[in-house]
């Protein structure tokens, strides 16, 4: 079921991020209000603060400002969201089949301290099949190819039936079959009323397949339509350097 769409499921004010032990920040007053059931690009060079910028909302990393979820906080909504890391964040030795990891989205439902059921399991395998992945079940983690990989992470986020959705470079080092399946699997999503925060670095994927961009490079460029935010002038003081 899906959320009002009258509840803005992620409202950020004034988010601001310093290095640490520095005084000069990562990012500086960030605003930004996701309406629900709709699909954002956060876009930006290299060094732009894109994953800082998902982190902070996440209380990843210390920051300045406010970030509401649904009108509440994090800790009461955080069952409705879903976090996707950079792939490069994860230990991918870790000994876990595609569908444990699968099942670690039923979790929160079910309780880390009860047995997994058969039905648990039925579950999880249909969420490994929305992502063309069940024949890859029982399949060690790390033994995935990259986009394979990208895809049991997606099956866990819909396993927790999350309502916002925050990707970073979901699409970065995957095969264009991946691409094409998670982007499909997005617009899916929308339709359903799901919200998703998505790090990019595609203008033109952004373009055809993103609603709303935000365009960052350690303050926020430019936001709004994709024909808007990624204009030529957005581009370029996107993508010059900072003045010190």
């Amino acid at each position: 079921m899906s959320m009002d769409n009258t509840i803005a499921p992620l409202s950020v004010k004034d988010l601001s991020c310093r290095y640490t032990r520095q005084n000069n920040y990562a990012l500086r007053d960030i605003s930004f209000t996701a309406k629900a059931g709709t699909i954002t690009g956060v876009l930006g060079p290299n060094g732009a603060g894109k994953s800082t910028f998902l982190k902070s909302i996440l209380d990843l990393l210390p920051h300045e400002g406010s970030v509401k979820f649904f009108d509440g906080t994090l800790a009461k909504n955080r069952q409705k969201i879903a976090y996707i890391p950079q792939r490069s964040s994860v230990d991918w030795d870790f000994p876990v089949s595609a569908l444990d990891v699968c099942l670690m989205g039923l979790y929160p439902r079910i309780g880390w301290l009860r047995r997994i059921s058969k039905a648990h399991k039925e579950e999880a395998m249909h969420y490994l099949e929305q992502v063309k992945l069940q024949d890859f079940a029982h399949r060690q983690i790390g033994a995935l190819s990259g986009g394979q990989q990208q895809r049991v992470f997606m099956a866990r986020a819909l396993a927790q039936q999350a309502e916002l959705f925050l990707l970073d470079e979901p699409m970065a080092g995957v095969d264009q079959k991946t691409q094409t399946l998670l982007f499909d699997l997005f617009s899916d999503l929308k339709q359903k009323g799901k919200t998703m925060l998505i790090i990019h670095h595609n203008l033109q994927a952004a373009s055809a397949h993103f609603d709303h961009i935000l365009l960052l490079n350690q303050t926020l460029v430019a936001q709004g339509a994709p024909e808007q935010a990624l204009s030529e002038d957005a581009i370029n003081r996107a993508y010059s350097p900072i003045e010190a």
